[in-house]
């Protein structure tokens, strides 16, 4: 079957689970930013968890269906219509032939991903369809107008959806606290500095994209202008010398000069992911091992509960 795409919205792109073991090469790793919700789709789908979904930002995506369908949307709060009627999202949704999907704009949170039964055919490079803009990686097809996407055929996925209770349900406050590893170049930032950073609260800036949130608050002081470019990693915390951190995402660059505080904990960027500009950042100092134990958590208790 295939879609053929009306309207693009502010920010449609093929995503997947990234495009690992190529940082030596000088390409990034992209992938869905909100992994939860990615991953969450693929499974209520029941697509194989690296299927290639669509990255809806802010909203405004609109398809046509040529062929009968299922889909699902989870994510961002974006009120689904499906053929004129407005549907439930984290739930799986039969689509006939001729329907028009579309996507309103963001109320909560700032990220959907609509997934097909099957997954999206799209043939992929240097091991994924992930489109990173800014290095000209883009899937044969993307999400502009006109333009047809074909998917693979599809069985009977009814009744499936992800139960909207608080403990299953992802929520996305316009707040949120990012847990951090601290790093190494810490010891370049004074014990005034560092309590600085932990009980300041930020702000997402508005020049916040998919390689990084750059955020505004109180401006933090370094001993030391740069550091020699060196590789670096997802979630890293740069602090420039304006002194406003950016927390890196998935479309970062693979080496940096400025120093790092710290890095983020990886389920706290997901829901970083969802914060859309002027939403409020808080950070904590954790262990590495606690870290580890945050992820193995999301991962044990949140991702793999089956859906009801």
């Amino acid at each position: 079957m295939s879609l053929t795409v009306l309207a693009g919205g502010m920010l449609s792109l093929l995503q997947d689970s990234g495009r690992r073991g190529a940082q030596h090469l000088g390409m990034t790793l992209g992938g869905a930013l909100d992994t939860a919700a990615y991953r969450y789709c693929n499974r209520l789908l029941q697509n194989p968890p690296d299927s290639t979904l669509i990255e809806i930002s802010i909203g405004g995506l609109e398809l046509q269906a040529e062929d009968d369908t299922w889909i699902c949307v989870t994510g961002a709060e974006m009120p689904l219509r499906i053929g004129g009627e407005e549907r439930e999202r984290w739930c799986v949704q039969r689509v006939q032939a001729g329907d028009r999907i579309a996507l309103g704009f963001a109320r909560r949170g700032c990220r959907a991903y609509l997934g097909v039964a099957g997954g999206f055919d799209i043939p992929q490079d240097f091991g994924s369809a992930s489109t990173v803009v800014r290095e000209g990686r883009r899937a044969q097809w993307r999400a502009a107008g006109g333009r047809r996407s074909p998917a693979q055929c599809a069985g009977d996925r009814a009744g499936r959806r992800l139960q909207p209770s608080l403990r299953y349900q992802p929520r996305y406050p316009r707040r949120t606290t990012v847990r951090v590893v601290p790093g190494y170049q810490q010891r370049h930032f004074s014990r005034a500095q560092q309590r600085r950073f932990y009980a300041a609260t930020f702000q997402v800036s508005e020049r916040s994209d998919r390689m990084g949130y750059r955020l505004e608050g109180p401006a933090l002081a370094c001993d030391i202008g740069g550091v020699l470019s060196e590789g670096i990693c997802l979630g890293a915390i740069q602090v420039p010398p304006d002194g406003q951190p950016i927390v890196l995402l998935n479309d970062h660059q693979t080496i940096g000069g400025y120093p790092k505080i710290g890095t983020a904990v990886i389920p706290d960027l997901w829901a970083l992911a969802q914060l859309g500009a002027g939403c409020r950042v808080n950070f904590a100092p954790v262990t590495p091992a606690s870290a580890r134990r945050a992820l193995l958590m999301s991962e044990r208790f949140g991702l793999n509960h089956p859906p009801g």
